[in-house]
């Protein structure tokens, strides 16, 4: 699909317009539309035009959302046959063919084993309304309270997700969501350790079993536990396979319920279709969002039919049944999967951890290259502060603030994310072509080495 520009384009003024009237009416909450002050009026893969005719390579799709891109020729098929079908646009939980449709292809794409004795959960829209599914479940499942979570992890805005979400900031002015015993999570650059690497990784198992084992350690066995295979918002922190298997050992031996967050991981992001694939793991629980829409609001809690013991109408809501959402989430997993996109995402990510592994190297205030599949981070640092035992430097948001500005100057759209908001966090549609990928690296190369440079680093 191209883009081509209408001869009708808002004019700029227009678009300045639109963005004073948003900073007058909504809420002081907003947040892309602070970091990114466009006004966008079409869009085709990932090309992004905005009101003022400037067309920008977006790194961001809708939060990784948008697995095939903007407006992708499937994508569109399928929402223009069904609404040429005449079929009912909003039909609560009732049964449809969409949604018949749509249960069929998530199955057929998830692990074998998980998914021959899997029930699915249609939730209100968001991924944080499946994540309060998934410990409501458990919590009736097992009768107790009670869920491990890790540092660094994010799970949602609701009340029992944000519980369960590591950011002390969006937790600090509310009141307690729930019993959370926060764990850590290893993190081989800021490890909390100070060891990183596998030497982190084996103490953080050996932590949560000691704790969990410990008649002292004031844990009552909880509901669950829920964690994320790479985690997003933290920074694009994968978690190493040996670490998620041995949490699975853990919680299997002491009956503790694993769930895993896929909200931002799912449908081939991280090189495979599903992340818990990379460790070969099997949940009792995956939350999907996101993705599986295929650009469209929905959410689904997927788990183990022994655990299917809510009474109807235990999480319900209005929202649960969107036609055209359940039809393009149906095309997208199918082209997902026919086309090889999960194995295309591996290997546009080692390039792009390769090629910018090798700008690090260049400049010092890339502290960190990391991440897995099209779920990649960079942190940036203050390049002259000490390093710790583990050789990080303090991050540097500021730098990281002033970066993404100029990677927007020059076209191309990256959002912040990590511990500071000091990591670019990439993540392009799944469709990404080599040209693409060649244009992503120069601009953030420029960027950050414009931002540096004037900065004397």
């Amino acid at each position: 699909m191209t883009l081509t520009a209408a001869p009708n384009a808002e004019p700029a003024t227009a678009g300045e317009a639109i963005l004073r009237r948003q900073r007058v009416r909504e809420s002081a909450a907003r947040t892309y539309a602070r970091s990114f002050p466009i006004v966008p009026v079409r869009a085709a893969g990932m090309t992004v035009e905005g009101a003022d005719g400037r067309r920008y390579l977006d790194c961001l799709s809708g939060a990784g959302s948008l697995a095939l891109g903007h407006n992708h020729p499937v994508v569109l098929a399928a929402i223009r046959r069904t609404l040429d079908s005449g079929a009912p646009l909003h039909l609560l939980d009732l049964a449809t063919a969409e949604k018949d449709e749509f249960t069929t292809a998530l199955l057929e794409t998830l692990p074998a084993e998980f998914a021959a004795r899997a029930k699915v959960h249609f939730c209100g829209p968001a991924g944080t309304d499946a994540v309060e599914a998934a410990l409501k479940l458990m919590q009736t499942a097992t009768g107790r309270r009670g869920t491990l979570a890790f540092t660094g992890g994010y799970h949602g805005m609701t009340a029992g997700a944000l519980a369960v979400t590591g950011n002390v900031a969006a937790k600090e002015a509310l009141p307690a969501g729930g019993e959370v015993t926060r764990l850590p999570y290893p993190f081989s650059y800021r490890c909390p350790f100070g060891l990183g690497g596998e030497a982190g990784e084996r103490v953080a198992a050996r932590y949560t079993e000691r704790l969990l084992d410990d008649p002292s350690g004031g844990v009552v066995r909880p509901a669950a536990m829920i964690v994320e295979a790479v985690q997003g918002e933290g920074g694009a922190v994968p978690a190493p396979d040996g670490w998620l298997r041995e949490m699975r050992r853990i919680t299997a031996e002491r009956g503790i319920p694993l769930i895993v967050d896929e909200v931002q991981t799912g449908l081939g992001r991280t090189g495979a279709m599903w992340a818990v694939e990379h460790s070969g793991i099997m949940p009792d629980a995956m939350v999907l969002s996101k993705a599986i829409g295929g650009s469209l609001p929905l959410a689904v809690l997927v788990y183990r039919e022994e655990y299917d013991g809510w009474r109807p109408g235990a999480h319900t809501g209005t929202f649960r049944g969107n036609t055209l959402a359940m039809a393009a989430g149906a095309a997208t997993l199918r082209y997902v999967a026919a086309n090889g996109l999960a194995e295309r995402a591996a290997q546009v990510g080692r390039l792009l951890l390769a090629e910018l592994n090798g700008l690090r190297g260049r400049l010092p205030v890339i502290g960190d290259v990391r991440g897995r599949g099209l779920m990649i981070g960079v942190e940036l640092v203050d390049a002259a502060a000490e390093a710790d035992e583990c050789g990080a430097r303090p991050a540097d948001p500021a730098l990281a603030l002033r970066v993404r500005e100029a990677c927007l100057a020059r076209g191309l759209i990256v959002e912040l994310g990590g511990r500071q908001d000091a990591v670019l966090r990439l993540l392009p549609p799944l469709t990404i072509t080599d040209e693409q990928v060649r244009a992503v690296l120069d601009r953030l190369a420029d960027a950050i080495e414009s931002v540096a440079g004037s900065r004397g680093e």
